[in-house]
């Protein structure tokens, strides 16, 4: 009986606050990270809609070194595009991303979605059918990522005949941690 208490205790303190365990297996069963985020805002009752919106962030868009440019697969010259986003449920940020993808990997649709909409990456080129490769998480803030993140993922996005279509490195807030949700 003492057992089976104790398991409801531990049910119940885990449905209100949030392990970060528990976050990161949400975002490793998806291959989009919007997709993540959506799953774990509705789980979560972080907002009604469970939408998940990329609001841009206007701090230019910086060069691409060459390190990059050989994740992402590309020669020197070939046009990249850039998105600094905050994704956000409801009023509440769950992540600063930082994606640089190519967009001649991309359809013209898609190129103008991300140009003009909050519509994430990850929704936007879901028809692809990618799949992301994770290529380093940090507990904490991976370099670039702001103070207060509780975990930073740099992952690439490929195609099914591994061709990558995006580089991106998230950086996820405590919000995602915080009590006071379902």
């Amino acid at each position: 009986m003492k057992a089976a208490l104790a398991a409801l205790a531990a049910v119940a303190v885990t449905g209100c606050t949030p392990s970060l365990g528990e976050f990161r297996a949400t975002l490793a069963r998806q291959d989009s990270a919007t997709a993540a985020l959506g799953e774990w805002c509705a789980r979560r009752g972080i907002a009604a809609p469970p939408t998940i919106r990329a609001i841009a962030v206007k701090d230019g868009d910086p060069a691409a070194d060459p390190s990059l440019r050989a994740e992402l697969g590309v020669e020197a010259g070939e046009p990249l595009g850039f998105r600094h986003v905050l994704l956000a449920c409801g009023d509440t940020v769950l992540s600063d991303a930082r994606n640089w993808y190519v967009p001649g990997r991309l359809t013209p649709d898609m190129n103008e979605a991300l140009a003009t909409t909050q519509t994430p990456f990850g929704k936007v080129v879901a028809p692809l059918g990618f799949r992301r490769e994770r290529l380093a998480e940090k507990r904490g803030a991976l370099p670039g990522c702001p103070a207060g993140t509780v975990l930073s993922h740099h992952a690439v996005l490929k195609l099914a005949d591994g061709r990558a279509i995006s580089v991106v490195t998230e950086c996820y807030t405590a919000a995602n941690l915080a009590p006071g949700h379902r």
